[in-house]
């Protein structure tokens, strides 16, 4: 009897431990990053040409039902393409995509002056952010600078935000999740030119963000809108979420993306604390898929049978490789699952196919039924960007930015 238990506890043992490292294989984290490259630029290599080849001076953004889609520089979407470009002249030092990048970042010098929205960020950060990043070129910081104080034409000093889209009859002063990666152009703006109130209104901006936008859970709202008279808040909703207590997958991650890089410019441990418990939310979610893709919402009526989006994919992915630099090593396990996910092809496309995007399966705005299941060019710059960042890895630090300016004095 004694023995046939012994027996009975050995087995259990081995079955719970088979079953871990079972669960352990479920997710491969191995990423062929030379094979992930040389089919990178021969997607974008196609997608250049037929660019060039049609006159357009405008850049890729989608494709779907066999038409391709292009925006003009003033849409938000526009610095993706020249940030893509610079990411494959890192990644492969061809100098052919540094050229290309130079003459895609420089078409969008006119959106230096853009106030209409708070996507100036998007637009300037990813084309002559990255240049001036890779370059030095001297003519770039001036343009950033003139675009952060575009940027910062919409902050709301009562409110202490940055508005991000402009007043209408449902909302005064409306506040997306999104608008935490526009932070980045007023930190490096402040590094840039000496001007503080760059830095400053940043930093309002997050702290707001921090204290009004995310529920007990950590998981975000994606709207939240203020009285820009008194700074209250009037409401809290979505707009490309499933409903307005849901967790929109794309927003979760622009939510850790933006406080990760609040931290690295701050060193505001509040920040690097709301990135990890972001972090935590989506990677121990119940309803998180084995290969790490969300779907496009984490409360989507229908999971498993409701679309999953690669671009939250790529932007997690991307955000958690930085994360780990300054906490657990795990976010940058979690990172490789992600991107090795991506690599396959479950969601990278054959050459020559899905518009020449590389990404299949994103998800713009499922409530508006706009760009549902299909390649978005920010999908690919975020897929890029986190192959960039698993490449170098060890030497991220300084690949992120002047370490010698590194923190930001208050």
């Amino acid at each position: 009897m004694q023995m046939n238990f012994k027996w009975t506890i050995i087995l259990c043992a081995f079955v719970f431990l088979s079953a871990q490292d079972a669960s352990s294989k479920k997710v491969s984290s191995k990423i062929d990053v030379e094979k992930s490259v040389e089919s990178a630029v021969q997607q974008i290599d196609l997608q250049y040409d037929s660019l060039i080849a049609q006159g357009f001076h405008k850049s890729p953004q989608t494709y779907q039902n066999g038409k391709y889609y292009y925006c003009p520089y003033e849409a938000w979407v526009s610095g993706f393409f020249p940030g893509s470009l610079w990411y494959l002249y890192e990644l492969t030092g061809d100098p052919k995509w540094k050229a290309r990048a130079t003459e895609q970042t420089e078409r969008l010098e006119r959106i230096k002056n853009r106030t209409a929205d708070h996507d100036i960020g998007f637009r300037m950060g990813c084309s002559y952010g990255n240049g001036y990043r890779i370059t030095g070129n001297p003519t770039y910081p001036d343009i950033l600078i003139q675009s952060a104080r575009s940027l910062s034409t919409r902050f709301q000093p009562k409110a202490g935000v940055i508005m991000s889209w402009n007043p209408n009859a449902r909302w005064k002063c409306p506040v997306i999740i999104d608008n935490m990666m526009n932070l980045e152009l007023l930190f490096n703006a402040t590094l840039y030119s000496g001007d503080s109130s760059f830095y400053k209104i940043a930093v309002s901006h997050a702290d707001k963000t921090l204290e009004n936008h995310f529920r007990p859970d950590h998981s975000s709202y994606h709207v939240v809108d203020y009285d820009p008279e008194t700074g209250a808040v009037r409401m809290k909703n979505t707009a490309q979420g499933f409903a307005h207590e849901s967790a929109w997958a794309r927003g979760q991650a622009w939510g850790l993306y933006g406080f990760v890089t609040c931290y690295r410019f701050t060193k505001d441990k509040r920040y690097l604390e709301q990135a990890k418990a972001i972090a935590d939310f989506i990677l121990s979610h119940p309803r998180l898929p084995e290969d790490k893709i969300p779907y496009w919402d984490f409360d989507a009526p229908n999971i498993p049978n409701e679309e999953r989006d690669a671009s939250a994919g790529a932007i997690l992915a991307s955000g958690l490789y930085e994360l780990a630099l300054y906490s657990d090593p795990k976010y940058a396990d979690a990172a490789d699952q992600i991107v090795a996910s991506l690599s396959t092809p479950a969601y990278t496309a054959p050459i020559g196919t899905n518009g020449n995007f590389i990404l299949m399966h994103s998800v713009g705005s499922r409530p508006a039924k706009s760009e549902v299941d299909v390649p978005l060019v920010y999908a690919d710059y975020y897929y890029l960007e986190a192959l960039y960042r698993h490449k170098y890895f060890k030497k991220l630090k300084k690949h992120l930015w002047d370490v010698r300016l590194d923190p930001l004095e208050k």
